[in-house]
Order: C-alpha cells, then structure tokens, then sequence
C-alpha cells in the first residue's frame, strides 16, 4: 500500500500540482526603444556546467511574455538574484503581472538600476542590472542552437491575420518550443556579486556567509505567490571516501605514456571522487607538458593546485 496520494497532472503542475523550490529572479531586458525592463522569474536553472568551452543557464518563459520577446529581438538579458526581504519579494509580485506593458509598470518601479559592466567596457548596449541585487548573471541566447536563429518577435512577423500564439514549427530545446512557450538557453557571460559575498567564497564559505536569497515554493492560489525566506544555514560534512594508492597509480599510468606521477603527488588526490579523478589527471598532466615536467612530484601538484586557484578567482 503506497504512502503517496497520486495528484492528476496538469498545465503549469509546478504551481498546481507540486510544491516546486525555485529561485526567484528579476530579468532585465532591452525594449525596442533600448530602455532596461524587468520581470520576475522563477524557471531558471542551471543547463550546461561544464565541458562546453562555456556556461549557460535556461530560462522557461511565455513566448509572449516582455521577456521572451525582448530576448528574442537583442539577445541580450541579465539575472538578477534579489533578497529575501518581503518589500523586496512584492515589488516582483508588482512587476509580474502577464500583459504589462514596460512603459506603464516602469515608472511604478522601485528596483535601483545601475550600467552593465560589459556595457561599461565595451559600448555594447546591455540591459541595465538590479543595483539592489546580490548577484547577477549577464547573459547572451545562443540563438544559433537548435536551429532556432530565425525566431523573431512578433512585431517582425508578418501580422496580416491575428496570431494568438506562434505558428508552429517548433524546436525542441531551445527558441520557440510551443504554440505558447518559449525555453532560452543563456550562455553566461560574466557573473557579478556583492563583495562581501564574493570575498566569502575566495575565503571559504562558512554557514554565516551565506546570502538571504528566497526559495519561490511554485504552488500558488487564485490569490498568492507564496515564498520562503532564508533561515539558518547548516553544514553537514562530506563523507570521506579515500582510494587507495594503488587504484589512483592505475589511473595515473594511463593518463599519459610519458609523464609519470610519484606516490606523494598521487597522496594529494587520494579523495577526489572516482568520477573526477581523469580529469584532475589530464589537468595535471597538461601543467607538466606546459612546464617540461615528465614526473610529477607533490610539491608540483602544490604549484598545480595554487593556479587553479589564482584562474578560479580571476573569473569571478
């Protein structure tokens, strides 16, 4: 006898059928005019992490939407990740009402907006970012990606006939994705961060440091959006779960013909999970080609280490 009762899904069943944890962010976006508009989201996440040459994130949005249409004319927006603060949460409430125009929600606005930085170096015109937030992704759609280079805003489209919603055809991850839907996948091109935030984790992140970012639950009523403020943050330790030396030296010897690694370097990694263990071995054997090093020794992974570091904390 199941524990579970089977809830019936439907439409939109992150907010109806399923109390759903999200982010709570405020995009920006240019107008067709250049002005900075903003909506709230919460269908943001993570899409590629890693061995792409870049990062992106994807946003799930009404193709109609301010947001889809904007994105779809510049390829430009930003995230912003704002407080838990109630003052903060209505105002995104205020701006996330489906039909607003930007030049009449705007005005009412509350949210402080500061230049792009990218704007700032290059000239490129970017949308503005929350001043107030805590963090910000600025971000280009990859437009290119599944085929979905052609997709345009509505009022590039031929509208002889009235369009409820797009014609189809329809990709399949990225662009126009529906008759009503739209998905976006969002290289990053740079991440911003409150310096005290950002210090935290050049430092190394303790439970105090975390920032009060609200968790959005999803289900909402007829009358509510619903969201939860952060409260105390607590760690839990990872298991340690060390190889032996003798599995790592399998590892190492395959990594390459000629650079060899000794046990003491091989000591430094012995709980670097399995999964990644290939490739903490390519970048140590790239570092020894780079350098002209053919046996790796523990105060070489001490180098090795350093400068992953000192990369790490450029690129924030």
């Amino acid at each position: 006898m199941s524990s579970f009762d089977n809830l019936r899904i439907v439409d939109n069943f992150y907010q109806t059928s399923f109390y759903f944890p999200m982010p709570t962010v405020v995009i920006s976006t240019l107008t067709k005019d250049g002005s900075t508009t903003l909506g709230p989201y919460s269908l943001v996440q993570p899409y590629y992490v890693a061995g792409k040459g870049y990062y992106a994130m994807l946003l799930q949005c009404r193709n109609s939407s301010n947001t889809a249409q904007n994105i779809l004319r510049s390829g430009k927006c930003a995230l912003n990740f704002v407080d838990d603060n109630p003052k903060t949460f209505k105002e995104c409430v205020k701006l996330s009402w489906p039909g607003d125009k930007p030049k009449d929600k705007m005005p009412q606005c509350k949210f402080r907006l500061e230049t792009s930085q990218i704007e700032e170096e290059t000239g490129e015109k970017r949308p503005m970012v929350l001043a107030d937030a805590i963090e910000v992704m600025e971000c280009t759609w990859m437009r290119e990606l599944d085929g979905a280079q052609d997709d345009k805003p509505l009022d590039e489209l031929d509208n002889s006939q009235d369009i409820s919603g797009y014609p189809g055809p329809y990709h399949d991850f990225n662009g126009l994705t529906s008759e009503f839907g739209a998905h976006f996948i969002l290289r990053i091109d740079r991440i911003l961060m409150k310096h005290k935030y950002a210090q935290a984790i050049i430092d190394g992140v303790q439970a105090k440091d975390f920032p009060p970012l609200p968790v959005d639950y999803g289900y909402r009523d007829s009358k509510n959006f619903w969201f939860h403020r952060k409260a105390k943050t607590r760690a839990e330790l990872l298991p340690v779960r060390e190889a032996s030396l003798i599995s790592v030296r399998y590892a190492a010897n395959r990594a390459d013909d000629k650079i060899k690694f000794t046990d003491d370097a091989l000591r430094t990694i012995l709980n670097v999970p399995r999964v990644f263990l290939p490739l903490v071995l390519k970048g140590c054997v790239q570092w020894a080609r780079e350098n002209n090093v053919e046996l790796i020794t523990a105060e070489h992974m001490k180098i090795i280490n350093d400068k992953r570091s000192k990369e790490k904390n450029k690129k924030k």
